[in-house]
């Protein structure tokens, strides 16, 4: 290996510029619309204008959105409303509200024992749950129905309340037994001479074990084969290769015709999860610039778009676990304790991960973002089906979903989850066929479809995009991430498996392979 990529010292550090430079397409300029054939003029409301908001509002991708984000659910959490089951009128005030705007106690304790309930219940078909021992209140109503809605579709699964009048009596395994269980599943997989895949996708969709997770990932992904004795020569093998093009690529980002593009990520990058220790220390950074590059000079028909440096992370975050002790903070470790050598393989293996992700969504960022337009087209469709009520709202008050969720689909989720809700999320997304495009969608439309309760209690154009810029989630766990991912799998075998059902006149055809799911 070259005793230039070893010695990180000798690499360039180049002063990071003021400000941004030059307009780089991507997803701080998501790509126009066509605007709606003969559509009905709507009365104007004002200055109930997306113009008028980004006057009063700062960009989606300003360096404050976590900081926003803690605000917000901070405000939430202390500001907490109980509702009702059902949704309550439009000028009526939410059940359970008092005078001074706070939630009944008892509420709050009700809607937490109703989501622990059924996260037990709401994973895949015959595998177990991946249930987390500490469990955060909800900010949503006991039902997920909306008003306007003619049918059920958007509420969760229905479930058998233990102990009622005639329901059968089932022993429930402890956290940990379930833990101990499913880690000792894992390791009879992964003991296997040849690894079953399908067993292991399976097993993975509800979650997979902190230790076990980044070879699983790596199996998942592709990186490695499913036979055992192929694993250390193809580790090696693909080590070697990124550690060449590190040496062919890496110096012409002092040519002209690729400054722009590095300038570009050396100043994205450190705006990348600003409240998480590890993301803020240099060597990571350089990691994270020189691993984005050479992806970007390799992929010409992209290059590198603002927002596809996000997903690195979770690949960073699950494969360093590897190389510090199983007790230890990995938001927190100080990487310049590690070993060089195992710094360039894990660099290596982040990128050969992340090029795999990106290579079943690459429509989403090449020119004009033809992916991305077509899942959000896809979504609005499916939410108008699904909470009729939620999408009636969001027209009425000028909300198109493109000002929301091209975020969304361009970064997949990252910055609406914490990160530790997207590994778990990921982990469900590398067990589906194609997750991180068609499964995606569903996983948005449930998201998105949780917050209708309190989105309908917005009153105003301003007060809807705060909100969907700002969701709730900063205290989310799996248990949450569960039911948002019962809720995508039931949408998907309702819609994919019937795709007459879902496209209306002059909608959007469903994504590739989804109805062959």
């Amino acid at each position: 290996m070259s005793e230039k990529f070893k010695d990180s010292s000798k690499m360039a550090v180049f002063q990071r510029p003021a400000q941004n430079s030059g307009a780089v397409f991507g997803a701080q300029h998501p790509p126009r619309q066509d605007k709606p054939q003969s559509r009905k003029k709507e009365k104007s409301r004002g200055r109930d204008s997306f113009q008028d908001f980004q006057e009063k509002t700062n960009d989606a991708w300003d360096d404050g959105d976590d900081d926003v984000l803690m605000m917000s659910s901070h405000n939430h959490l202390h500001g907490s409303v109980s509702f009702n089951s059902r949704l309550a009128k439009p000028d009526q005030a939410p059940v359970g509200r008092t005078s001074s705007g706070a939630a009944p106690k008892s509420g709050l304790n009700s809607f937490a024992a109703r989501d622990t309930a059924l996260a037990q219940s709401a994973s895949a078909p015959n595998t177990p749950s991946h249930h987390h021992p500490h469990h955060h209140q909800r900010l949503r109503g006991a039902s997920g129905a909306t008003s306007g809605s003619s049918s059920t579709a958007g509420r969760f699964p229905a479930r058998v309340v233990p102990g009622a009048t005639g329901a059968p009596q089932i022993p429930s395994l402890s956290a940990a037994d379930r833990d101990t269980s499913k880690r000792e599943k894992f390791a009879v997989l992964l003991q296997a001479q040849q690894v079953d895949l399908d067993e292991l996708r399976k097993l993975s969709w509800s979650g997979i074990v902190s230790k076990c997770r980044p070879v699983v990932w790596k199996l998942l992904s592709g990186y490695l084969p499913p036979f055992a004795e192929r694993h250390e020569s193809t580790l090696e093998r693909k080590r070697t290769e990124y550690c060449n093009y590190v040496e062919q690529y890496y110096s012409t980002r002092h040519q002209e015709i690729h400054q722009e593009t590095y300038r570009q990520i050396q100043t994205d990058v450190p705006r990348m999860s600003p409240l998480i220790p590890l993301f803020q220390q240099e060597l990571v950074q350089e990691i994270f610039e020189r691993l984005l590059y050479i992806w970007s000079i390799r992929h010409p028909a992209s290059g590198y778009v603002q927002g596809i440096n996000d997903l690195v992370t979770p690949f960073f975050i699950v494969f360093l676990s590897e190389y510090v002790p199983d007790d230890a903070n990995v938001e927190s470790v100080d990487v310049s304790s590690i070993k060089s050598t195992s710094l360039q393989h894990l660099e290596a293996d982040c990128f050969w991960c992340f090029s795999r992700l990106l290579d079943g969504i690459q429509d989403n960022y090449t020119f004009a973002q033809p992916g991305i337009q077509t899942r959000i087209n896809l979504l609005k469709e499916l939410v108008s089906r699904i909470d009729n009520g939620l999408h009636r709202h969001l027209e009425r008050h000028k909300v198109e979903y493109l000002q929301f969720s091209f975020r969304w689909m361009n970064n997949l989720l990252m910055r609406e989850l914490p990160l530790r809700c997207v590994i778990r999320l990921w982990d469900t997304y590398l067990s589906e066929p194609d997750g991180f495009a068609s499964f995606h969608l569903y996983v948005c439309a449930a998201f998105l479809t949780r917050f209708s309760q309190e989105l309908q209690y917005e009153r105003d154009f301003h007060g809807l995009m705060l909100m969907l810029q700002n969701l709730p989630t900063l205290h989310w766990t799996d248990v949450e991430i569960g039911l948002v991912l019962a809720e995508a799998y039931r949408l998907k075998y309702t819609f994919a498996d019937a795709p007459k059902h879902f496209r209306h006149e002059g909608a959007a055809p469903l994504p590739p392979n989804a109805a062959a799911d």
